[in-house]
């Protein structure tokens, strides 16, 4: 599906059914560098047990237009833009990393369009190390490899895909190297700056869902139950043995977690 969102071209991946706004509507938001197909499985789902979807392509990320949008909080004003243009009152947001903070800040400025949110693979704040931020700017393909070896536990490094026969780091490292230049840098610069954290925590009023990887060195799960506190309605799903990449490692119990928790909310 396509949307025209503060004029420029925005693509929304709709889970293989046309789009109802009239439906409870659950927008997927990716992370750093990557774009809608990671949330194949669980956007799928959705739409076809009885919500409206849009796995969202960020703007100049996958088949979105417009420029990159160098702020977490500017991600969140262009979410709701998204909303008006598809028509939609109010959504769950589930975010990956990157997505979860945009979700995350959406949900604290603008309670009045945001029904639930789902963070996944998600930390406040979310720190870059300066080394993986400077291959980012000068050494895009050693940053890449940087992410992909430490977004994966171990069942992602010795194979463990779900799908008989594909390599799960080398469809990863695929799916960022089709990026365009700069968007690494942008992403991992808009995680390592956004300060607004716990702030947004403490002021989003929506049910929230913490789903986080055991195994996780991208955002660390021992910062978990500190943000569910700061909350106001929050648990936490945790995911043994996952890494950062947990849609690609452990896609059917991050299924489970989302649909015990949107389904009843």
């Amino acid at each position: 599906m396509e949307l025209t969102v503060n004029g420029a071209a925005t693509y929304a991946y709709t889970g293989g059914k046309p789009f109802n706004p009239e439906l409870p509507t659950i927008v997927f938001i990716h992370g750093a560098e990557n774009d809608h197909s990671v949330w194949g499985l669980q956007s799928r789902w959705f739409a076809h047990h009885g919500c409206g979807v849009l796995a969202v392509d960020l703007p100049g990320h996958g088949r979105s237009d417009g420029p990159l949008l160098p702020t977490v909080e500017a991600q969140a004003e262009w979410l709701v833009a998204l909303l008006d243009a598809a028509g939609v009152e109010d959504a769950a947001l589930v975010g990956h990393s990157m997505g979860s903070l945009i979700a995350l800040e959406a949900a604290s400025r603008f309670p009045e369009r945001v029904s639930s949110i789902v963070l996944v693979g998600t930390a406040v704040p979310m720190p870059v190390s300066e080394a993986l931020l400077t291959a980012a700017r000068d050494a895009r393909p050693k940053a890449d490899g940087m992410v992909n070896v430490w977004s994966h536990g171990a069942r992602g490094a010795i194979g463990g895909n779900t799908v008989p026969g594909m390599w799960m780091m080398g469809a990863s490292l695929r799916l960022m190297e089709r990026a365009a230049p700069g968007v690494l840098h942008n992403d991992l610069h808009a995680c390592n700056a956004y300060a607004r954290g716990p702030e947004a925590a403490a002021a989003a009023q929506c049910p929230a869902l913490l789903v986080v990887g055991s195994r996780d060195m991208m955002t660390s799960p021992r910062g978990a139950p500190k943000l569910a506190a700061a909350m106001k309605d929050a648990r936490i799903a945790p995911i043994e043995g996952s890494g950062h990449a947990l849609m690609a490692e452990y896609p059917d119990a991050v299924l489970d977690a989302l649909r015990g928790f949107l389904i009843a909310a």
